[in-house]
């Protein structure tokens, strides 16, 4: 099977490198990045953490989708700002019969996709606190490995969404393929608005702002306003307690730095529109309120404003 990897970020990294690792694939990584792409040419993919410590060096890479060929599966791992250009750079090597499988933090990933793909090739994705982070060009680290999660945007269990999630287990991912991915998209939701903002605000990790009885409130409340919201939208989550689950969490990652908190060490800007940002939106649309998501959102933007 041919595999492109689109955006070869942390994530992006370590799907290229278990996959291609395997090797029963012929595996992409695609990026704009191009001393990560040279150190892999040259040196490999070094994947290290909870997986193990490995060097890969059958990864193919590319700057751009168009030299890569059609492919069976596609896998869109670009932030959610980048989704639109991704996508329709992707559009020369996504066949009839190839899958998408879309792996975004945050809400509306499906809608992004769908505007410049057909939903006949589109599957969505969700990665479990894999806590992971870019060490340099070709070396990503991992803290934790927890399930992917995948399904077909209009639900429902199906053959090729089970066959993919057969694909990521045999490259040594937990995988399953649900009937509901998009309440599996919310429960991860409610987990990336309770520490995204909040760590990166604060400058701490998940386990200082679990430490810390003042900045643990922020984190609980801002995932609380979340959860509310999804209730009030009819979501069917899978747990009762919302408190519960917030924290074991943070106690299984708390060594670890959100996606946010880290693109701002690097100076980049962040998802925080889809994620802490969307929860004030969302709520003035319920005629709900979310003062604590709505007061992160704006340090983090104003932050933001200085980068490029």
């Amino acid at each position: 099977m041919k595999i492109a990897i689109i955006g070869a970020g942390a994530m992006g990294s370590i799907y290229a490198g278990l996959m291609a690792d395997s090797g029963v694939h012929e595996v992409w990584a695609v990026d704009v990045w191009q001393e990560h792409l040279d150190a892999i040419t040259s040196t490999g993919l070094r994947v290290e953490g909870a997986s193990g410590d490995r060097v890969v060096t059958n990864i193919k890479v590319a700057s751009s989708p168009s030299e890569v060929g059609p492919c069976d599966l596609v896998i869109l791992a670009v932030k959610a700002g980048h989704v639109p250009t991704a996508a329709r750079a992707m559009k020369p090597i996504v066949r009839q019969d190839t899958v998408v499988l879309a792996m975004q933090n945050g809400l509306g990933a499906a809608e992004r996709v769908l505007k410049e793909l057909p939903d006949a090739n589109v599957l969505l994705g969700i990665a479990e606190a894999f806590g992971a982070a870019m060490k340099g060009p070709g070396h990503v680290h991992h803290a934790s490995m927890k399930l992917i999660r995948i399904g077909e945007v209009v639900g429902g269990l199906t053959t090729r969404a089970e066959a993919t999630a057969e694909l990521w287990r045999q490259a040594g991912f937990e995988a399953k393929a649900f009937a509901d991915i998009h309440q599996l998209i919310w429960e991860k939701f409610i987990c990336n608005v309770s520490f995204s903002a909040p760590c990166t605000v604060f400058g701490r990790t998940i386990g200082e702002m679990r430490a810390s009885a003042d900045s643990w409130s922020i984190c609980l409340n801002c995932g609380l306003e979340a959860w509310e919201i999804g209730r009030a939208k009819g979501v069917a989550f899978s747990f009762d307690d919302p408190i519960a689950y917030i924290t074991a969490f943070a106690d299984r990652l708390s060594a670890a730095r959100p996606s946010m908190a880290l693109d701002h060490m690097a100076g980049r800007k962040s998802e925080i529109d889809v994620i802490n940002g969307i929860v004030p939106v969302l709520a003035e649309e319920l005629e709900m309120e979310a003062p604590y998501n709505e007061v992160v959102s704006a340090v983090v933007r104003a932050r933001e404003s200085g980068f490029d």
